[in-house]
């Protein structure tokens, strides 16, 4: 019995935007033991453009979520209740992640830019602030990093029973 999907835009973005986190956290992860030069400063520019994407794409998801809902849970209790704080706390990440990050590079002397493009500069340098959206970025993205491997869990327990959760989230056939 096919179970109500999600739109293919939804799709899109879902997808899309699991791929760009996936690459940030990589990024994120492993630039920091680049030696200090033009490799990790591209890495850095890198990492600060697609977490400005990330927040944007976050948005249009946002958006389109208002006018189109999601489809009703298919678990009912506690997994229900579950499954809907982790997603809420997924979009909290999605939305305070790159937000920090940004706010962290705002604060330094340095023009923040958006795959070569630079943004305009809206607050003067501040060290204490920039240690503070920093710090906060590195707990939100720990947090979200969490609250990743618990959705992960989720999807991979619907793919064992078999209940048809996962294929609401897939493109293809409606009878799959």
């Amino acid at each position: 019995m096919s179970q109500p999907r999600y739109t293919l835009t939804a799709m899109a973005l879902h997808w899309g935007q699991a791929i760009l986190i996936v690459w940030l956290l990589w990024l994120g992860w492993t630039m920091t033991d680049l030696p200090k030069g033009a490799e990790r400063s591209a890495a850095y520019g890198l990492h600060k453009s697609l977490g400005l994407l990330a927040l944007l794409l976050v948005g249009l998801r946002l958006a389109w979520r208002a006018r189109h809902p999601a489809p009703p849970a298919i678990g009912q209790g506690r997994e229900a209740f579950l499954a809907k704080r982790v997603h809420g706390g997924l979009y909290v990440f999605l939305l305070l992640a790159p937000l920090a990050g940004y706010l962290a590079s705002a604060f330094t002397p340095y023009a923040v830019k958006f795959f070569g493009i630079e943004l305009p500069k809206l607050f003067p340098a501040d060290e204490s602030l920039n240690a503070l959206f920093k710090q906060l970025h590195l707990i939100v993205v720990w947090g979200g990093a969490g609250l990743i491997a618990l959705h992960l869990l989720g999807a991979l327990k619907h793919v064992f029973l078999r209940d048809g959760t996962l294929r609401r989230m897939l493109p293809g056939r409606r009878d799959q």
